[in-house]
C-alpha cells in the first residue's frame, strides 16, 4: 500500500464528513463506526494492487534463469503479466 495508515484514516474521516455534509448519508449514533468502515474498505482496495504485484513476482520466478541471462527483461515481463491479470480479472487500478 502506497499510503500510510494515518493518511488513509484522514481520508476516511474527510470522506465521512463530506458524505454527511452533502447529505448522501445520515449518521445515526457513533460516527466512529462509519469512519472505521471506510478505513477498512479503502485499505482493502489499496491492497489489491499490492497482492497482484506479489502474485506477478511469484509468477516471474519461473523465468528467473532467463532474466538472469538477459534473455527476458524483468520490468517488461512484469508489466505484461500484470496487465494480463488485470484484464482477465476485471481489476480496476
Amino acid at each position: 500500500m502506497r499510503l500510510s495508515k494515518e493518511r488513509v484514516r484522514h481520508m476516511s474521516e474527510m470522506l465521512a464528513t463530506r458524505l454527511q455534509q452533502d447529505e448522501h448519508i445520515a449518521i445515526a449514533g457513533d460516527r466512529k463506526g462509519v469512519v472505521e468502515a471506510l478505513d477498512r474498505v479503502i485499505t482493502e482496495e489499496l491492497s489489491v494492487e499490492d497482492r497482484l504485484n506479489a502474485e506477478v513476482r511469484q509468477l516471474l520466478k519461473a523465468y528467473e534463469r532467463q532474466i538472469e541471462q538477459g534473455q527476458v527483461d524483468y520490468q517488461k515481463m512484469f508489466t505484461m503479466i500484470k496487465q494480463k491479470l488485470v484484464r482477465e480479472r476485471g481489476i480496476i487500478l
